[in-house]
């Protein structure tokens, strides 16, 4: 296989923003570092999620598709982002990743045509909610009233490509039918937080333990859990853990009801963000970036450490945030984000062992 040469500026804006978002995590946790700019704490939820992540997935739409045009939205994000932290005074970076997000909607758009199936139909909807949530973000509404929409684009996004990964175990059309009653619980929630916060969240958390549940009849990675193969075990565990997380969030948003601030908000948020779409980037990688760059991943026993440390220090996390330990929830805010450099150093060591090995 060829490197691909071409993706690899969009990937550098996109780790740009994900430096400055983890950055900006570390200042909002209390941790005493250079604020850089005036902005960069409150701008961690937007790098991270449009910044980072809708860099990333529209790049490798992008990439899929092949046409020109989508390279356009990866760019936005990645422009969005920087801009977002450097020009406070001026709404460009908010613009940008409207914009970013607007196009990752013409894209899905052209995939749903091309096929129109349950799963292009929810990654449609989950680009949707991104635009909305930008949308809203941009005319000044608080992350807190629009985070559900933009936990709702990466969690439709990704069961979307569940779903699609997923066909070979042919669900049936009860399965899927229930799939899309899940789904569209969980859009209802969404959009009546907007107006009612509290049933929102009830909503969205029954959909996320409904969700959780499903997969585990309906997502192989259930069934790859004790494959023969090291790649394909490491990945079903990503995917396990980070449904699991899933569940948990949905129960959380249940027993506690909604949050606006505070350690359980920060609990809410981040067992989500981390637990569930951090977990299923682990799982997700060794396939998008050979898709991407043109290079294979080797797998290495060594990621197990980045999945484990994750998963043990968002434990940590979320116990420190209900049992109010901020100390404690400090230090699980930073072996989180130690356990995400570590994989992409082990992602990058990776693709320099693929090809010094061509």
């Amino acid at each position: 296989m060829k490197l691909n040469r071409f993706p690899i500026p969009f990937l550098f804006f996109a780790m740009l923003a994900l430096i400055f978002a983890l950055w900006a995590g570390l200042l909002r946790l209390g941790w005493q570092l250079p604020a850089l700019t005036p902005s960069l704490a409150l701008a961690h939820g937007p790098l991270m999620i449009s910044g980072f992540l809708g860099a990333l997935i529209t790049l490798e739409r992008a990439v899929a598709i092949k046409q020109k045009w989508m390279y356009l939205p990866p760019l936005l994000a990645g422009l969005g982002g920087l801009l977002t932290i450097l020009i406070k005074p001026l709404p460009l970076g908010p613009i940008l990743l409207t914009l970013a997000s607007l196009g990752g909607v013409g894209i899905l758009t052209v995939m749903a045509r091309r096929e129109t199936a349950l799963h292009t139909i929810t990654m449609w909807f989950g680009m949707l909610t991104w635009f909305v949530g930008n949308l809203l973000w941009l005319f000044g509404w608080q992350i807190s009233q629009i985070v559900f929409f933009w936990q709702a684009y990466l969690i439709l996004t990704i069961t979307g490509e569940r779903l699609e990964l997923s066909r070979v175990l042919r669900p049936t059309k009860l399965q899927q039918i229930l799939f899309g009653i899940i789904a569209a619980l969980f859009l209802v929630g969404t959009s009546a937080s907007l107006f009612n916060l509290q049933l929102g969240t009830v909503l969205v958390g029954i959909a996320l333990i409904c969700i959780a549940f499903w997969s585990l009849r309906n997502d192989i990675a259930w069934k790859n859990l004790k494959h023969k193969l090291p790649l394909t075990r490491y990945i079903a565990w990503c995917l396990a853990l980070g449904f699991i997380w899933l569940g948990i969030g949905g129960g959380l948003n249940l027993f506690f009801g909604a949050q606006v601030a505070g350690p359980r908000y920060d609990a809410l948020l981040h067992v989500i963000f981390i637990g569930f779409v951090i977990s299923m980037i682990f799982g997700h990688a060794p396939i998008i970036f050979p898709a991407v760059l043109g290079i294979p991943i080797n797998f290495q026993p060594a990621f197990y450490l980045q999945l484990i440390l994750l998963h043990a220090s968002l434990a940590l996390r979320a116990f420190a945030d209900y049992a109010n330990l901020q100390t404690l929830r400090m230090w699980g805010g930073l072996l989180n984000e130690i356990a995400i450099f570590i994989f992409i150093g082990m992602t990058v060591y990776s693709i320099r062992k693929s090809l010094s090995e061509k």
